[in-house]
């Protein structure tokens, strides 16, 4: 009899972030992935690690964008590349780790909604009356590997730290991977260029998560500290709304929860998930 894989082995094959590199310590610094107990840090010359620490078993790591990568089965391929990462104009700003007491897709799901925005992030990412989600275009890309939603916009009175009034932004969304997303938006200060913000989260068990958004943006004008403040007060009004959703596991299921127009890239991820036989932190 064919047996049916766990939750979890439906992603032990992809890669997953498990810290900042700023962060990292020769210490070992504990911390949970799919429900494993590992431990991670520098070795004593000075290179990354990750350890399973009930199979004794060391891991295989990557340090890019910022981050420790970890994967706890064999790779399935690459991290997802993000070109604006390599351009030398782009400042990288690691906004630190949320605990959030959610799942994972939960988490990626509400980052790809913008009906929100209004009132959730008001008169910053949204405010009334400019409440509705105009139509946008959902894409299937690298061979149905990646889902994109494209021709997004939305009025925002403060789009980013560096814009001085409101603009109508434009948005890309794209799902990377199951618990890896990213948004381009309008950039204040180039407009014909986009300014990026991934969000890579880490599913620590199947109804708690770590966040770590990073963003590669175009402002050679802000104080560190200040951009940084600016994106953890959008995602801690974030988790408010995240930790009071049920079920904190998501429903994939098509008659689960009533979608609207404006759920379009949520109802593609779900679908996406599906498709992938991603089963961890959702329910059927």
């Amino acid at each position: 009899m064919t047996s049916i894989p766990s939750a979890a082995e439906t992603v032990l094959g992809e890669w997953h972030v498990i810290s900042p590199l700023s962060q990292l310590r020769t210490t070992p610094t504990d911390t949970m992935l799919l429900d494993r107990h590992i431990t991670f840090g520098h070795d004593s010359r000075g290179e990354p690690f990750a350890c399973d620490v009930a199979e004794k078993r060391m891991l295989p790591v990557q340090a890019r964008y910022g981050c420790l990568w970890t994967c706890l089965g064999t790779p399935k391929g690459d991290i997802a590349a993000i070109m604006e990462a390599d351009e030398p104009d782009r400042r990288v700003v690691d906004c630190g780790v949320f605990t959030v007491r959610t799942s994972a897709p939960r988490i990626v799901e509400n980052f790809l909604d913008m009906a929100h925005f209004p009132f959730v992030h008001t008169n910053i990412l949204g405010a009334e009356p400019n409440t509705e989600v105009a139509r946008y275009t959902i894409e299937m890309r690298e061979n149905g590997n990646e889902v994109w939603a494209t021709d997004c916009h939305f009025y925002q009175p403060q789009a980013a730290l560096s814009a001085t009034g409101g603009i109508e932004t434009e948005y890309l969304y794209r799902v990377a991977g199951p618990f890896i997303t990213l948004l381009y938006k309008t950039c204040p200060a180039q407009p014909e260029r986009f300014d990026v913000i991934t969000l890579f989260v880490q599913p620590m068990t199947q109804e708690c998560s770590r966040a770590h958004p990073v963003m590669f943006l175009i402002d050679d004008v802000s104080a560190l500290d200040s951009l940084v403040e600016f994106q953890q007060t959008i995602f801690l009004q974030d988790r408010i709304i995240l930790e009071n959703q049920r079920p904190r596991r998501l429903p994939l299921s098509g008659g689960a929860e009533v979608p609207t127009m404006a759920d379009r890239m949520s109802v593609a991820y779900r679908r996406w998930l599906r498709d992938r036989n991603v089963a961890y932190g959702t329910i059927s």
